[in-house]
């Protein structure tokens, strides 16, 4: 996959982003959807899940457009120097909402690039490559008050490439706390889990939390994660931490 195709990828997704917020934010009627994202700096990519990373300082694209229950959430992350590094494509439907317990389920399709040392014609050469996987989630989720959130998630992946791997189950205990002043107008929140990962043979439980620093109306913030193996024999560096810069941007939009 060339980068002039994955560049068109890219921004075919920004423009149908772009044209629908432009055509339907016109509208002076109720809002009935949203749309928005966060844009983030980081020195070092992190996966959806905590224990993989790009190892490299990234920029990753988290859109969103919603309505009253669907949602299509594309995720783009690329190395700072432009390749692309994962492209996942989440379809996500809000089964039980407005209420103290919901429950989200999701699908979504995944590209994963890689450089590669290959044969071509006896030669080896160097190209980039991606791997194909298909993962679904569930995500239950408990309101305890407008600060404390718990609950669980769940991710099952497969892959469709001729190399490993095939199959990965993830579990994790979700706590969401929110709303903690940290002085100027900003907040935080903080999402700890504690997760267990099996990948094809191997498994392991690991420990993580995500920091996120923000102001209300006020476009910038701040993240931070760490991650923490507890026992696994799965392939990987034992402690994981990253910060980031946010940009975020949300608008309401009215369907025609």
């Amino acid at each position: 996959m060339n980068s002039a195709f994955l560049r068109l990828v890219f921004f075919l997704v920004v423009f149908v982003f772009s044209s629908i917020f432009h055509l339907q934010a016109q509208e002076k009627t109720t809002p009935t959807g949203q749309f928005g994202g966060v844009i983030t700096a980081t020195n070092n990519g992190v996966s959806i899940i905590p224990s993989f990373t790009l190892g490299r300082p990234a920029l990753l694209f988290d859109l969103s457009l919603s309505g009253e229950r669907f949602s299509f959430d594309p995720m783009l992350r690329f190395g700072m120097d432009g390749k692309p590094w994962s492209f996942v494509f989440w379809g996500r439907y809000k089964a039980i909402k407005d209420k103290p317990f919901t429950l989200t389920v999701g699908a979504h399709p995944a590209f994963i690039f890689q450089e590669r040392i290959v044969k071509v014609n006896g030669r080896e050469e160097t190209m980039f490559v991606s791997q194909r996987f298909l993962a679904m989630e569930i995500a239950p989720m408990y309101k305890f008050s407008n600060r404390l959130s718990m609950g669980l998630y769940y991710l099952r992946g497969h892959g469709f490439n001729p190399i490993p791997p095939d199959n990965s189950n993830f579990i994790a205990l979700n706590t969401v706390i929110s709303g903690i002043p940290v002085g100027g107008g900003f907040n935080m929140r903080i999402n700890p889990q504690l997760f267990y990962l099996k990948v094809d043979d191997d498994s392991g439980t690991y420990a993580t939390s995500n920091f996120t620093v923000t102001k209300p109306g006020f476009p910038i913030g701040f993240q931070g994660l760490v991650n923490q193996k507890i026992k696994s024999s799965i392939p990987g560096d034992d402690f994981i931490w990253n910060v980031g810069l946010l940009y975020i941007f949300s608008t309401p939009y009215q369907k025609k």
